[in-house]
């Protein structure tokens, strides 16, 4: 009960700068949770379907993965079908691998997506408070500039104790939101290291099945 009232109070004398910066801490910590799920149902798919495309590709069925492609949301899919699909125009290695930078680049896109938002609210719950102490401040140098000379120093000190609250809250605010930040560009550039290894895989596999071909060719 001590600890719910100490932060009713710690709210209560922060001044109206307080809730802004609840609001932006609230809205971080949505869009944090939001990307956390996110990211870790993209791997467990990315994971899942690449251990069945995987064997699809070493039997060279190339139409059982566009069809996968097609149904699966997993991002792995579609970069391995937009290689898939450059086959049928051009067999060299470079040209299959621009056409899936272009898939993992489109995923990468949607892994990406409001991660980038919560540095700056980070930055904007920082800055809140910042101001919130300034405004506070200028109150109080301009109450105690009127006040009896007796009263100015406890005044004064308990002002600027107040004006201070708002500043520890943007900060309160921000290091979570930018620690959520880290967390998420860790786990999206985990990811993406995953999808080129996959990636780089295929490459592979196409190779050696047309070493295989071309040597199969030769001794005929």
């Amino acid at each position: 009960m001590d600890f719910y009232n100490t932060i009713v109070r710690f709210f209560q004398e922060g001044g109206a700068f307080m809730l802004p910066i609840a609001i932006v801490l609230a809205l971080g910590l949505a869009i944090a949770l939001e990307r956390w799920l996110f990211l870790v149902s993209a791997k467990v798919t990315n994971r899942s379907a690449f251990k069945k495309i995987e064997p699809l590709l070493q039997q060279n069925k190339f139409d059982a993965v566009l069809a996968m492609g097609q149904s699966n949301k997993a991002p792995i899919t579609r970069i391995i079908s937009a290689g898939i699909q450059r086959l049928e125009h051009s067999m060299r290695r470079d040209d299959i691998e621009y056409a899936m930078e272009e898939g993992l680049m489109e995923a990468t896109s949607r892994l990406e997506k409001r991660t980038a938002y919560l540095a700056t609210l980070a930055n904007i719950s920082t800055l809140l408070g910042l101001l919130g102490t300034i405004i506070g401040l200028i109150a109080a140098f301009s109450a105690v500039a009127s006040a009896d000379p007796s009263e100015k120093a406890s005044l004064l000190s308990q002002s600027i104790s107040v004006a201070m609250n708002t500043t520890a809250f943007g900060l309160i605010a921000a290091i979570p939101l930018l620690g959520c930040h880290a967390i998420l560009q860790t786990k999206t550039t985990e990811i993406m290291t995953s999808m080129e290894m996959a990636g780089v895989k295929f490459l592979n596999l196409l190779a050696k099945h047309s070493a295989v071909s071309q040597k199969s060719r030769t001794s005929d």
